[in-house]
């Protein structure tokens, strides 16, 4: 690791896209991640060779860069509009349809517009960072080796542990928002056996879930799967053991969609940092005077998909312009 070179912790797609704008720049970047693959909570999972989204369910489109990236993902097979109708559904209420965006699904799953975004930059996987301080030159280090810059793309509470807080006093206070859990669990059945949701659904004032996604239309091949999040309060109670929770969350599953049958497989994920709590106004990243970043989601008024993509290009461009 040179003293020239960025460093990017966390290759989700704030992470991978703030390393796309140094390395096309020129930078010196290598981006570090303890998972296996790209993606962060951009994830999918193979359940007998299909993937299914896992964490985040769709992509939206407002910025302008933004769309032109959405639109090479779609030139190349990878994106595709899903919809922008869902229902909402209110325990004892007549199910509701509500309009908003256009939705974007991915035929192979959402990871794959992650690993996109980051073919051909210097990846080191399975790689767990433990700290980032300040060497004995005053330059910054990630676990003892020296870094020009050092970005995290994590959320919050991830980003405040690996920072000394005596070292970098002011950044450690600013990470400040609060991220709340989710268990994701994907049903696979042996047939389409559940009412039109028509794609997702939005639930309400139920205690075990808190939205469902139909995972067929939304990779367009109408398998029978439904991928359904937890409410941030029955993941906290289950964070130590989640499959505990797999009871709870078929049973409410089955019962907001009129399933007729029992699915044939289950799994439950456990997301203990699934999304901020809040989000930040007036700010898409933060940067020190000695150049220690971050940038994520939590850094958008409205956190999504888009909005860590805004954070990671911005964040990249801005230490370009530092670095000259």
């Amino acid at each position: 690791m040179g003293q020239d070179r960025v460093v990017v912790v966390g290759a989700g797609i704030s992470g991978v896209a703030c390393a796309r704008e140094l390395r096309d720049a020129g930078v010196g970047v290598r981006l570090l991640d303890r998972g296996r693959r790209l993606g962060g909570r951009m994830a999918s999972r193979r359940f007998d060779g299909r993937p299914a989204d896992i964490g985040a369910s769709y992509l939206t489109v407002g910025d302008d860069d933004f769309a032109a990236v959405v639109e090479q993902w779609r030139a190349a097979g990878l994106a595709r509009p899903w919809t922008d109708t869902f229902t909402a559904l209110t325990p004892g209420a007549e199910p509701e349809s509500k309009q908003g965006p256009v939705r974007w699904g991915t035929p192979g799953g959402i990871r794959t517009l992650v690993e996109a975004l980051g073919a051909g930059l210097d990846v080191v996987a399975g790689h767990e960072v433990g700290r980032v301080a300040r060497g004995g030159d005053g330059g910054l280090e990630v676990d003892g080796q020296p870094a020009g810059a050092v970005v995290l793309a994590m959320p919050d509470p991830q980003a405040a542990r690996l920072i000394d807080p005596a070292a970098h006093p002011g950044a450690h206070a600013a990470l400040d928002v609060e991220f709340e859990p989710v268990l994701a669990l994907t049903s696979t059945y042996a047939e389409r056996c559940w009412r039109d949701l028509p794609h997702g659904a939005f639930v309400n004032d139920d205690p075990a879930l808190s939205w469902i996604a139909d995972d067929g239309r939304r990779r367009g091949d109408e398998a029978p799967v439904l991928v359904a999040h937890s409410t941030p309060g029955l993941a906290g109670r289950h964070l130590d053991d989640p499959a505990a929770a797999e009871p709870a969350l078929v049973e409410a599953l089955g019962r907001l969609v009129g399933a007729a049958q029992q699915p044939v497989q289950t799994h439950v994920h456990r997301w203990s940092l699934a999304r901020p709590a809040r989000g930040r106004e007036h700010a898409t990243y933060l940067l020190t005077d000695d150049l220690l970043g971050v940038c994520g989601d939590a850094w958008s008024a409205r956190p999504r998909v888009e909005g860590a993509w805004l954070s990671g290009r911005d964040l990249g461009r801005e230490l370009v312009r530092r670095l000259g």
